[in-house]
């Protein structure tokens, strides 16, 4: 189950973890140059959930998320000269400049975004498994959230409507241990996220989010069973983010050891590399992998530093829908 076995798979999970990572660095580096405004969270770190969860995903199958979004962009399939455009406030930007970081979106690779209210997303992504179970199509809602959206009450709304409908959605928590600066323990009366389900008699399982291969075994049960009409699933992937809760946050209320210690025994890029040369890839496969995502992201950089900003009155395009 879960991601199969052939070698040219493994390489292409390995190749999209890496670009995220590297986008996710520019990301940072061309903010501190000042070429990124407004807020803008990274997902270095946290790259096996998204990645894994794609890894089983089916044409039709829609995913929406929060404002931690750039990752599962560039997972499903957005191109990264779009996406870097869109945080550097140009037209050629998936929101045409407009949305920025938080908000931006792709009808073609189902990707419903990006959201900046913290939970305002999971019952959009219960509407989106409802239309999948009025249509009978068989496709699942992947709905992503955080460790700090699981106390909001919408969630709960959400999860009782959802069991009730027995609607096609998998709820994935992607606790990173702490909403903006609160550790989880501080936040949550429990920490086995997975379990607020049970009251509506919602299934759910904890997963190691920091291992691509779990994420994707996990992910593919989950999937199915709301395809076999048994209604949503939740998975709480146990992950970390390296970087703060944003680009302005300097993360003072954790220590550089345990981030050190994550990186050193945890990190899902580096572990999954030593995993693949224990399969027999060759390092020389790693550095091809290397240098192709380096330039896609130098061109990606450059086209959205090259491109125009948009006019002052496309602030009032794409209001409306015309018919």
């Amino acid at each position: 189950m879960g991601i199969k076995e052939p070698i040219n798979t493994y390489l292409e999970i390995y190749e999209k973890m890496l670009l995220i990572r590297r986008f996710e660095e520019k990301a940072g580096q061309l903010y501190g140059m000042g070429k990124i405004g407004g807020f803008c969270h990274l997902y270095i770190g946290q790259e096996a959930v998204v990645v894994g969860v794609d890894s089983v995903k089916k044409k039709g199958d829609q995913v929406i998320t929060s404002y931690r979004d750039h990752g599962h962009m560039l997972s499903c399939g957005m191109d990264p000269k779009g996406v870097m455009s869109e945080l550097t406030g140009k037209k050629t930007g998936y929101s045409k400049g407009k949305g920025g970081s938080m908000h931006m979106f792709s009808k073609s690779k189902d990707f419903y975004g990006g959201h900046g209210i913290v939970g305002a997303q999971v019952p959009i992504g219960a509407g989106l498994a409802f239309a999948n179970k009025y249509k009978k199509n068989k496709s699942v809602c992947f709905t992503y959230f955080g460790d700090g959206a699981a106390n909001q009450g919408q969630i709960y709304e959400t999860f009782n409507m959802a069991s009730l409908w027995k609607l096609p959605v998998v709820f994935i928590i992607e606790n990173n241990q702490y909403a903006m600066g609160t550790s989880i323990d501080r936040a949550s009366s429990t920490q086995k996220l997975f379990s607020r389900g049970q009251a509506f008699n919602i299934p759910g399982k904890l997963v190691d989010g920091m291992d691509v291969l779990k994420v994707s075994k996990a992910t593919e049960a989950a999937a199915k069973d709301c395809r076999n009409g048994n209604g949503p699933y939740i998975l709480e992937m146990n992950t970390y983010r390296y970087k703060g809760h944003s680009m302005s946050d300097p993360a003072k209320y954790r220590t550089r050891e345990e981030v050190q210690s994550i990186k050193n025994k945890k990190d899902p890029i580096e572990n999954f590399q030593k995993y693949l040369l224990k399969k027999g890839i060759k390092e020389d496969e790693f550095k091809k992998i290397d240098q192709k995502i380096k330039t896609t992201i130098s061109e990606a950089a450059d086209f959205a530093i090259e491109s125009e900003v948009p006019e002052l009155s496309d602030l009032f395009n794409d209001i409306y829908l015309e018919h």
